[in-house]
């Protein structure tokens, strides 16, 4: 009974101080991400007030947050405007891949961590925060934007990725054998290949099926079935994450509108919680010493996301005032980051302090440059190139008359 009450006590101060949080956040015209994150330290070990009853519990709230954010951005896009998106924008994923995994690995070997803390540490730096970056242009209202379509696209791509790269790095850290590796990779690629293939056949009967006129039945089967697939996927080794995306992509309609409505204040509870929760496991004490290298990774990281994000916008003609936006909304790392360096430290447990500083640094910097990326540029540019000073118009010369009738 103790122990029930602190917890109430706990997660009723923690709820309480995210709604302060958000307010002051909201009259200042920022996203609340980073005082979330902030909190979090706050209230984690070597924290000011360290959580003792509610931890648990705020675990399991973290990956329904996580679980929610991807539901939701899955909503916004349909099965064939997915297929569209990896079919356009493919090259774009490649692109990412090579300018943001290769930081990552090479830091490891430089650090002398070995191939496969590389392999790790390339996923940490490579994966963008797809729940930071959703809840990001939520805040920032661009969700109609021209380029947002192009940042999705890539998110979309690195959601997928994940399918294939966390069962290959889970082999690697378990020193499985390459057939055993090959099985599990083939059952990931099965599970996504088959959910697409629902989604695109019968997107409208699994939307029918869910359909019904109470808001209430409505929320309790999407809520459900998401928590169902996501957990299915876990355990087949593929990402939560992207099996909560992946039924978001099969609803279609008034449906997806619906559970749209519905789940919002849901999402937006439990995405605050994870990020609080992503704070609870950082010990302020274990950032200084990897906070020069963590740093160092996060300046080069940031800026090759943001060239990805302009090339990408670029590729699909959106202007240059769109380029930039695209480029500096990719920059924050979050959850996929966390996973990765939660499966490597076994193996490198040097892995996790400087991962988690990484991430911290981004997930503070990300909504900071996808609000001012673009207006940073736009004065660089004007400084680097003003635009010419309209040249005065030029007074009319007036020509001696001669005087009539004035001869000597």
């Amino acid at each position: 009974m103790h122990q029930t009450t602190a917890m109430l006590i706990e997660l009723g101060a923690i709820i309480l101080v995210l709604g302060l949080l958000g307010r002051l956040a909201g009259r200042v015209g920022f996203s609340p991400i980073p005082l979330y994150l902030l909190a979090g330290l706050a209230f984690g070990q070597g924290g000011i007030l360290p959580l003792q009853a509610s931890e648990e519990f705020v675990a399991t709230g973290a990956e329904i947050g996580v679980i929610l954010l991807l539901l939701l951005l899955g909503l916004e896009y349909s099965a064939s405007e997915l297929v569209t998106s990896l079919k356009t924008q493919y090259p774009s994923g490649a692109v990412d891949f090579v300018l943001n995994a290769t930081p990552g690995a090479v830091m490891a070997l430089l650090l002398g961590w070995g191939p496969v803390a590389a392999v790790a540490l390339a996923g940490v730096t490579w994966i963008s925060s797809s729940g930071v970056i959703a809840k990001v242009l939520g805040d920032l209202r661009r969700l109609g934007n021209r380029e947002t379509p192009v940042v999705l696209g890539v998110l979309v791509l690195e959601d997928l990725s994940m399918a294939v790269y966390l069962p290959i790095l889970t082999a690697l850290l378990a020193g499985v054998s390459l057939a055993g590796g090959t099985v599990t990779l083939l059952i990931a690629l099965g599970t996504v290949g088959a959910v697409l293939y629902l989604a695109l056949r019968h997107g409208r009967l699994i939307s029918r099926a869910v359909s019904s006129d109470s808001a209430e039945m409505l929320l309790l089967v999407v809520f459900g079935l998401t928590l169902v697939v996501a957990g299915i996927a876990q355990h087949l080794e593929v990402s939560a994450a992207v099996g909560a995306f992946l039924v978001g992509i099969a609803l279609s309609g008034e449906v997806a509108e619906g559970a749209g409505v519905l789940l919002t204040p849901l999402r937006d509870l439990f995405a605050a919680v994870f990020f609080v929760f992503f704070g609870l496991h950082t010990d302020p004490a274990d950032i200084p010493p990897v906070l020069l290298p963590a740093l160092a990774l996060a300046a080069v990281t940031a800026l090759t996301k943001i060239a990805t994000g302009y090339w990408a916008a670029r590729r699909a003609g959106i202007s240059a005032k769109g380029r930039w936006r695209a480029g500096g909304t990719l920059v924050a790392r979050g959850e996929f980051s966390i996973v990765i360096a939660g499966l490597a430290v076994s193996t490198e447990p040097r892995i996790g302090p400087l991962a988690t500083a990484y991430v911290l640094i981004l997930v503070v910097l990300g909504p900071i440059t996808a609000r001012w990326t673009e207006p940073a540029a736009r004065r660089l540019t004007n400084r680097l190139h003003p635009a010419p000073r309209p040249t005065p118009p030029t007074p009319p010369t007036t020509e001696p008359t001669e005087a009539v009738g004035m001869g000597h």
